[in-house]
């Protein structure tokens, strides 16, 4: 009996170093035409640890789309998210929302707040009406 199950591999098949590193010609990206992938198999993983305050949040966020009439799972939820920041960093660079939050200079004393960035979209995600 305990022969039984051991036909089966759990080992997980990853690409190789040449499928990994193989040269592509990927199309500009215009600020804006970056689009998340929507409700399709994904053949690719990632596994992100939250703390329980930001789990928190993106309920939140989950919730205040639903109050819009948009319903959504959190993993495009975070698809969509990732989507915007990246589009931001490829029009911005330096100066992008995600550039200036990872390098700290967006929260330094006396610096004006971003308003023509995806930050007022999220900030508007996760803001008070949402808890």
């Amino acid at each position: 009996m305990a022969a039984a199950g051991r036909g089966r591999s759990r080992r997980v098949s990853i690409p190789g170093v040449a499928e990994l590193l193989r040269p592509s010609a990927p199309e500009p990206v215009v600020a804006g035409e970056r689009a998340a992938t929507g409700r399709e198999r994904h053949d690719h993983k990632i596994t992100v640890y939250l703390s329980a305050g930001e789990l928190l949040d993106l309920e939140h966020a989950r919730l205040a789309l639903r109050r819009l009439g948009i319903v959504i799972d959190r993993g495009r939820l975070v698809r969509e998210a990732i989507a915007v920041l990246l589009a931001d960093l490829d029009a911005r660079g330096q100066d992008s929302l995600l550039a200036r939050r990872i390098d700290g200079s967006d929260s330094l004393p006396g610096s004006e707040p971003d308003t023509d960035g995806p930050q007022d979209a999220l900030t508007s995600l996760g803001g008070d009406d949402c808890r």
